[in-house]
């Protein structure tokens, strides 16, 4: 039996889907997933599209148990023959870890492209409908295959491992820092002009969320590492400075949570580099090393924590959780 291929749109809110409130003189979730669908006509010489409407919620009310059970559906969703790829529709606030999460676990090599708006449909030249058709687009795109997770805004397609957000209301918010966007969708056709590399799969049967980010700067000590080591948390992931370097006041926190069985993932705040073993100070990455700390290369924190997440699921000790951090 020869199914037509069709593209599934799964709509999680955002801005994307949202309207200017007279009553509350603000922007809320008011638009449903046909709905974005109807405001975007020309879908319908792309191809045919399939509407599934996971929730309508602002981004910064996804979790990453809501990202894990989108992945399981995700899952059942491009098992079935006739779909050649799934677009999700997403608020841009944790759009980026969205994607990545997705990217670790799903198990389809076919096309899975987020995209989100900028602007709501209340303001002028709202640009979720245009994401939406290069979203799509890019997702019937056989190129677009085997690419892992992408994020299509702006015309700019983004490797899910890479992307995150750069401006808080810039509709060109989206970008790679150091490496650009993996292709780009023209009037005419998609085009990838190079690939990811290093991407890996970790797919346990469940994550586990009480993982926690720290964020240091100047003067930072150890008052955040205790409270968590008190809660006796699952998880710790540590945004240092440049190569990944700590203020000394922080490393009793860190040797505390070690000694408590809490593994403790460092990565830095830059957006371009990786965390690596150059200095020997107090702070420095080398005794940070030496003690257990596990090195997150290039991931920015919050990716680094859902990494996290996920590999102590499988992980049964510590040697195992430090083959997913200290890989090339």
């Amino acid at each position: 039996m020869n199914l037509a291929k069709k593209v599934v749109i799964v709509t999680t809110g955002g801005t994307i889907a949202m309207r200017y409130d007279p009553f509350s003189q603000s922007v809320v979730p008011a638009v449903t997933g046909p709905e974005l669908v109807a405001a975007v006509p020309p879908l319908a010489e792309v191809g045919p599209v399939e509407v599934v409407e996971y929730a309508n919620l602002p981004s910064p009310h996804i979790t990453p148990a809501m990202m894990f059970d989108i992945a399981r559906m995700l899952d059942v969703i491009l098992a079935r023959p006739e779909v050649a790829g799934v677009v999700v529709t997403h608020g841009t606030d944790t759009l980026e870890e969205t994607a990545f999460l997705l990217d670790l676990v799903l198990k389809s090599d076919k096309p899975v492209c987020l995209t989100a708006a900028m602007r709501s449909s209340a303001e002028i030249s709202p640009d979720g409908p245009k994401n939406i058709l290069c979203a799509v687009r890019t997702a019937f795109s056989a190129s677009a295959a085997g690419q892992g997770v992408l994020v299509v805004v702006n015309e700019e397609i983004h490797a899910a491992r890479e992307v995150t957000k750069t401006h808080s209301a810039n509709p060109k918010t989206f970008a790679s820092p150091f490496w650009g966007p993996v292709g780009y969708v023209d009037e005419d056709r998609v085009i990838f002009r190079r690939q990811s590399l290093g991407r890996e799969k970790i797919q346990p049967q469940a994550l586990v969320e009480d993982v926690h980010l720290i964020k240091l700067v100047a003067g930072s000590d150890d008052f955040f590492f205790r409270c968590l080591v008190e809660k006796r948390v699952r998880g710790i992931v540590v945004e240092g400075f440049g190569r990944g370097n700590v203020p000394p006041a922080v490393v009793p926190g860190i040797e505390a949570a070690l000694a408590a069985g809490i593994p403790v993932v460092l990565t830095t705040r830059v957006h371009g580099g990786r965390v690596l073993d150059v200095y020997g100070y107090e702070g420095g990455v080398i005794p940070l090393k030496n003690m257990g700390v596990l090195l997150a290369g290039e991931m920015s924190g919050q990716k680094a924590r859902l990494k996290l997440m996920l590999a102590l699921g499988l992980a049964e000790n510590a040697a195992d959780l430090a083959r997913y951090f200290e890989r090339p």
